[in-house]
């Protein structure tokens, strides 16, 4: 799932129009040029947000109705073309997205998270078992089989590899690193990896594929190019996806982890389509993990709600101005770094 998905932290109330306002001038700009503009035009068409408005709340959001566009040919465009792209492409838009969702499977977040799970693995002096809910594709279940290059500003650049791996078979991921970062000096072992989504997508269906690249943001091609690069190592590696509600299913999974690994439960993006329910059902299904077959819990969320109707929060230890369209990551609830939402940073706390 992506970042601004989230629409970070409106609160009960808020319409739509504020909605697409916000991703417009807060969570696009540095990224999509392109997407800030439609966004802010979209926020500033009444009729537009009207029909908006005739889906479900949650398929309100902006990434989604952009991707449903994206997927059937919306080119960048000044908002005026992209208006008439919407009027001509209506009903298509509306199908794709009543029946897709945002599921986003950014593999640049393996970068934010490679410290802790090299840090976990070292402390348990045993191979990782990686859990992922909301898992997508399963694209971040391949830590140890990506690249990483770790950049403290000036000279200072970490390169990571996996062992073995032929130059260019895999994606390499950059990542910003400020304050003092446990960048590893290897890649840890994973002997077992597996994921949790309401609708995997299949990396071997030529739709899934096109869905997927339809997520990523109109000027990101780098983004583009490492999507095509981590799918391809998830077709020679299938992952274990299974399809279902993550409080129903979690626990049956996690006791297929291997008993001699070190079993780490993780999600990006995720819980802002939980409600507060169902993140409190989840906080206490992980805690029941942790005292029974023994688990590590990383979760690299945003800190806003993706509007939820009880206006509750993803989290509540930090600042939002501090975050401002950043992700905050916790291992077993205690905040350890802000992160880049596209794993373009980590700013170690």
């Amino acid at each position: 799932m992506s970042p601004t998905e989230t629409a970070a932290g409106h609160g009960t109330g808020a319409g739509t129009a504020d909605w697409y306002r916000h991703f417009g001038t807060v969570d696009a700009p540095g990224s999509s040029a392109c997407y800030a503009e439609w966004s802010v035009g979209v926020a500033g068409d009444p009729e537009l947000i009207l029909r908006i408005e005739q889906w479900p709340h949650h398929k309100r959001q902006p990434l989604l109705m952009l991707a449903a566009a994206r997927f059937l040919g919306a080119e960048i465009s000044p908002y005026p073309e992209f208006r008439a792209f919407l009027d001509a492409h209506w009903d298509d838009v509306s199908r794709i997205v009543l029946s897709r969702a945002t599921q986003t499977n950014e593999a640049g977040r393996c970068a934010t998270l490679l410290p802790s799970l090299a840090q976990i693995a070292a402390a348990e002096g045993r191979p990782l078992a990686l859990l992922e809910v909301g898992a997508s594709a399963g694209l971040n279940l391949f830590p140890d089989h990506y690249g990483y290059a770790f950049d403290a500003g000036g000279s200072q650049m970490t390169r990571i590899d996996p062992d073995g791996a032929p130059p260019g078979g895999f994606p390499v991921l950059r990542c910003a690193v400020t304050g003092p970062v446990p960048v590893p000096a290897g890649l840890p072992r994973v002997v077992w990896r597996a994921g949790i989504d309401l609708h995997p997508l299949d990396v071997r269906d030529a739709d899934d594929v096109a869905w997927l690249e339809a997520l990523i943001w109109p000027e990101q091609d780098f983004r583009r190019e490492r999507l095509r690069q981590a799918i391809s190592i998830a077709r020679e590696h299938p992952p274990l996806l299974v399809a279902g509600d993550l409080n129903v299913q979690l626990e049956a999974l996690a006791a297929q982890a291997p008993a001699d690994a070190a079993l780490v439960v993780f999600h990006s993006a995720v819980m802002p389509y939980l409600d507060a329910g169902g993140r409190s059902l989840f906080r206490s299904t992980v805690a029941r993990l942790a005292s029974g077959r023994g688990c590590h819990w990383l979760s690299n969320e945003g800190h806003g709600v993706m509007m939820q109707a009880d206006g509750s929060a993803v989290v509540e230890e930090m600042d939002a101005d501090r975050l401002r369209g950043r992700f905050l990551l916790l291992h077993n609830s205690r905040p350890t770094a802000i992160t880049g939402p596209h794993g373009q940073s980590l700013e170690w706390l």
